[in-house]
Parts: C-alpha cells; sequence; structure tokens
C-alpha cells in the first residue's frame, strides 16, 4: 500500500514542466520558508512574547524531533522510492535512508506547536504549508508516503514534549526574550 500511495502520488512527475518545477522548488525550500515565517513572527508588534514563546518552541520541537529521528535512523535503514524503482526521481537524490522523513517531522513539529498551544489560526496555516511541503517530498520521488507518516510522527511527539516540558515565561526564555 505504501509503495501504490508513493506511485500514485509520483505519477506524474517528470510530466508536468510546471508542476514539476513548482514541487521541487517547496520540496528543497519548503521547510526553511516555513521557519523563516515563524522565525519572522519574534517581531510582531501584538502579543510579543506570546508570538515569541511560539517561535521558540517551535524551533525546540524542530531539533527534538530531528534528533528523534537520527535515533530511528540507527535502528531503520529503509531505501529511498527511487533506489527501490517506485519512484521516478526529478531532483537530486538524497543518500542517507528513506525513513523517517526529516521535512515531515520539521513541518509536523512546528505546525502542531502552534495549534497545540492554541494558535489555531496560525497553525492551520501552517499544517497546510506543512502537508504540501511533505506531499512534495513524495511527488519528486525522495520518500514514500510511510515515510512522511514516520515524520509527522516524530514530529508531533516532539511537539507534544516540548508543550510539556517548555513552559511560557521560563527563565531561559525570559533571559531570550530580553536579549532579542
Amino acid at each position: 500500500m505504501d509503495a501504490t500511495l508513493t506511485e500514485l502520488i509520483n505519477r506524474y512527475a517528470g510530466g508536468l514542466p510546471v508542476l514539476d518545477h513548482a514541487a521541487a522548488a517547496v520540496a528543497q525550500w519548503g521547510v526553511e520558508a516555513m521557519v523563516l515565517l515563524v522565525v519572522a513572527s519574534w517581531w510582531m508588534k501584538d502579543m510579543r512574547l506570546r508570538h515569541r514563546h511560539l517561535a521558540i518552541s517551535a524551533g525546540l520541537a524542530l531539533l527534538l524531533g530531528e534528533g528523534l529521528n537520527q535515533l530511528v535512523l540507527l535502528a531503520v535503514h529503509r531505501p529511498r522510492p527511487f533506489d527501490a524503482g517506485v519512484s521516478h526521481l526529478i531532483v537530486p537524490p538524497s543518500a542517507d535512508w528513506s525513513f523517517p522523513s526529516d521535512h515531515a517531522t520539521a513541518v509536523t513539529a512546528i505546525a502542531a506547536i502552534f495549534l497545540i498551544k492554541g494558535a489555531r489560526l496560525q497553525g492551520a496555516g501552517l499544517a497546510g504549508l506543512g502537508l504540501m511541503i511533505a506531499l512534495s517530498r513524495a511527488y519528486v520521488g525522495l520518500h514514500y508516503v510511510g515515510d512522511l507518516v514516520g515524520g509527522a510522527c516524530t514530529g508531533l511527539l516532539a511537539a507534544l514534549a516540548v508543550n510539556r516540558l517548555w513552559r511560557a515565561g521560563n527563565s531561559v526564555e525570559a533571559h531570550l526574550v530580553r536579549i532579542f
């Protein structure tokens, strides 16, 4: 089923130039764009402390999620779908293992923090952008759908842990807010 879904998403890759270029750009630069959106919220005038807490929390969730992925990668060595002949690759290949997707982890960790902490509108926008980024990774041939689901799970786990452990206004956060 994983290979079938991946093939379904990747089916038109290489045949629709406009979509190919857009998906390749989103697959390569989407996470960076999402991070820049969160970083830009640091300087918002209204509800400044809330936005800064969300930005710090999102950064921590992203880092924790990526750390969890590195632990998973020690045990799971899943080849990329283009190596297995499942997908048609339209971007330069990635040399590391496929599962879990670091991109799906990052976008889920960021969007989940906003949603968990009650920033529903921003969280929904980030979740929509994150879904587009994750699906672009399957479209360009870099990931199985299962890799994206695995990455989303580690991203959500990281966001839940950060929400539980990192409280607004703690002394470290207060110091960071004063510095910047």
